[in-house]
């Protein structure tokens, strides 16, 4: 193993620069060369690629986004796009691949494999939707916003008495409205893994008013509907202000907690260690606080387990 590429894919998460920078740091401590690719699969096919050093990465560990910008790239999809991207890795002597994304990405790397590609997956994406890792990086820093986000919203709504319907990202997975419901105290957290009633939503907050509470706190994942929408249902069957707030990309910013910046170092670290061992088409996770790692396509193929435990638990400390 000469050389090395390292590239981020897909969304962004806090916590890839630290994943960016480990991988760089730690191939150049075992004399590898390391080469950056500019906005992901896209970039590769186009050769945008540099070589980095230990500067390259220097004071970014904090930072959030992602130094190597990211993209998605129809043309990757096809067989020829894939032809294209093997040419370039081949032309620039890269001998391993280490991608940092979310489950599309790891597919592309997957594929890549099967072209004699030695290829890594680091799981950087805040909704914490692949199953074979308990943490991906950015989820600890999203949820962390919008905590901050509840705390914020709680003062207004409590202030006019209103019931407050915070809409956060998760299309499939509902861990970003389950851990930030949790932590922040709301009353109902609405996710795409449980069937939820609104007229028992609706008794709920009825109830709440009449033991006297100023204000009523909904999660709802994006993947069960829109807030605008839910609001104004919740609005004529209460008679109650209700308001709905999207926070948007807004979770995807911001610098990262400490653990995603452990989590990430971690993570980069052990990517070019497999990667010099000659192992391919791995995806590193963490289980049970332990850095783990799994072949990507019966990681990819793992079914999903939401935590029913902490939902309850969720539930029984809402009233």
């Amino acid at each position: 193993m000469k050389c090395i590429g390292v590239l981020t894919s897909g969304g962004d998460a806090p916590g890839m620069n630290a994943a960016i920078r480990a991988v760089v740091r730690t191939g150049l401590d075992n004399g590898i060369r390391v080469m950056g690719i500019q906005r992901g699969y896209s970039g590769l096919i186009n050769g945008e690629l540099f070589e980095m050093d230990r500067r390259s990465v220097a004071d970014t560990i904090q930072r959030g986004g992602t130094i190597l910008r990211t993209a998605r790239s129809k043309e990757f999809k096809t067989k020829e796009g894939r032809k294209k991207a093997v040419n370039i890795l081949k032309a620039f002597g890269i001998d391993g691949l280490v991608v940092i994304g979310g489950d599309g990405s790891f597919r592309g790397a997957s594929e890549l494999a099967k072209q004699d590609i030695c290829t890594i997956g680091i799981p950087g994406t805040i909704d914490n939707d692949l199953t074979y890792t308990d943490y991906t990086i950015g989820f600890d820093t999203a949820i962390n916003t919008v905590l901050d986000a509840i705390n914020k919203i709680r003062d207004t709504s409590t202030s006019h008495g209103r019931v407050s319907i915070i809409e956060v990202m998760g299309r499939n997975c509902g861990d970003i409205a389950l851990y930030a419901g949790l932590a922040g105290g709301a009353e109902s957290i609405i996710v795409p893994e449980k069937n939820y009633d609104l007229n028992e939503l609706c008794k709920t907050i009825l109830e709440g008013k009449i033991r006297g509470k100023r204000h009523n706190l909904i999660l709802l994942a994006e993947g069960v509907g829109g807030a605008d929408e839910l609001a104004k249902k919740v609005q004529e069957i209460t008679s109650i202000d209700t308001r709905a707030t999207i926070l948007g990309h807004i979770q995807r910013g911001g610098s990262p907690t400490c653990m995603d910046r452990v989590l990430a170092s971690q993570m980069g670290y052990r990517a070019v260690e497999l990667l010099f061992e000659g192992k391919t088409s791995r995806a590193i996770g963490i289980k049970f606080g332990k850095i783990i790692d799994e072949d990507i396509e019966e990681a990819l193929n793992m079914p999903r387990n939401f935590n029913e435990k902490l939902y309850q638990i969720a539930m029984a400390l809402s009233y």
